[in-house]
């Protein structure tokens, strides 16, 4: 192998491809980066089995080749180098030299021939903007389990319904579900893909522009946009039919300004207790909106808030941090919180935007 590439997009590229480098004891290959030398291109490969992933830079090939380096001595290689410029990289007898203006460094190789391929996804594929992609996946996933004890809530449910492109996770508590309208799409009765991965793909896809081509079977998935090639695996289980907790009558509603519910639920957060409980209480009929929380070490708090309420006076408990999650997804000045009883879920959406709806189980006073 003898190339010659720019230092910052070989710098980039390999600090997206070592985040998903391993630590795995029993298959050192999945802790190395594999680089590939061919035509007029520098192919920088890692996985850990679950994610897998191959960014392409191009570059002045002279002599093709493949080469395993550890991936966090690699990334560390290229982190400390400050110049801007071209790299040389040479590789013989399994390891590798990288030469710049004013280093030149030698990297001692690792055996290549056991690093697992990246396998070439074939399917249903159908194409999104990455923007709308990844604030489909933001929009919901920090409502996933991050347990793998019941996999099929530790992921996002992707799915179609008419027009749109629907993002979904619970994890039994607390539900979020985000309508992305997108025309043309074959149908799409669900996917699962692994909470542990849908970070790695918001971070490698979300500076993207453009067009992200989706390729999906039964076990796995690939995102393809430019010079990025991602696989993950999908999990082979039944999302929870969560149509059937969202109430279909609404008792109590309220609509106040998104900002000054924010700042109350912060303030809140101060005085809760160890379960994180905040009370509400609304009134219509007396215009009275309130948000309390105790804390018998620290001491009490309630703040009230305007908002245009109607129906049935309720009091009820729920975790601030669930519903201080939703404000992520959130951007319209006025939020909508919709009730049907002490013991039945609260609905939580912007008054402007219906296409994101959040649901948070109660807890017990």
């Amino acid at each position: 192998m003898k190339l010659e590439c720019e230092i910052e997009k070989i710098k980039n590229g390999i600090f997206i491809v070592e985040r998903i480098t391993g630590k795995n004891l029993t298959l050192p290959a999945l802790n190395s980066i594999l680089l590939i030398a061919s035509n007029k291109s520098l192919k920088l490969r890692s996985t850990n089995l679950s994610l897998g992933v191959e960014i392409e830079i191009p570059a002045r090939v002279e002599k093709e080749g493949v080469v395993a380096v550890s991936g966090a001595v690699l990334s560390g290689v290229f982190l400390n180098i400050p110049e801007v410029g071209n790299v040389k990289i040479d590789g013989a007898d399994g390891n590798l030299s990288i030469k710049t203006k004013n280093t030149n460094i030698k990297l001692k190789g690792q055996p290549h021939d056991d690093f697992p391929t990246i396998p070439t996804v074939s399917g249903k594929v159908f194409e999104i903007e990455a923007k709308k992609l990844t604030e489909g996946i933001k929009s919901v996933y920090y409502s996933s389990s991050p347990s793998d004890i019941k996999p099929e809530i530790s992921s996002v449910y992707i799915y179609t319904n008419e027009d749109n492109l629907v993002f979904v996770s619970t994890d039994s508590f607390r539900l979020a579900e985000k309508k992305i309208k997108i025309k043309g799409l074959e149908e799409i009765h669900g996917l699962l893909l692994p909470f542990k991965n849908v970070s790695e793909i918001l971070r490698i896809f979300d500076d993207t522009r453009g067009v992200v081509k989706v390729c999906f079977n039964k076990n796995q998935i690939s995102f393809s946009s430019d010079n990025i090639y991602l696989t993950s695996r999908i999990i082979d289980g039944n999302f929870p039919d969560y149509r059937q907790i969202i109430p279909k009558e609404t008792k109590t509603e309220a609509i106040l300004l998104r900002q000054d519910l924010l700042n109350a639920l912060k303030l809140a957060n101060v005085f809760s207790d160890k379960f994180n409980q905040v009370n509400l209480t609304i009134k219509p009929r007396e215009k009275f909106f309130e948000l309390s929380s105790a804390n018998s070490d620290i001491g009490e708090n309630k703040t009230y808030l305007e908002a245009a309420a109607k129906g049935e006076s309720i009091e009820l408990g729920f975790n601030y941090k669930y519903f201080l999650d939703c404000f992520q997804s959130i951007s319209s000045d006025s939020v909508s919180i919709k009730l049907s009883g002490n013991s039945r879920p609260m609905i939580i959406s912007p008054v402007a935007d219906q296409s994101f709806t959040y649901l948070i189980m109660p807890m017990n006073r």
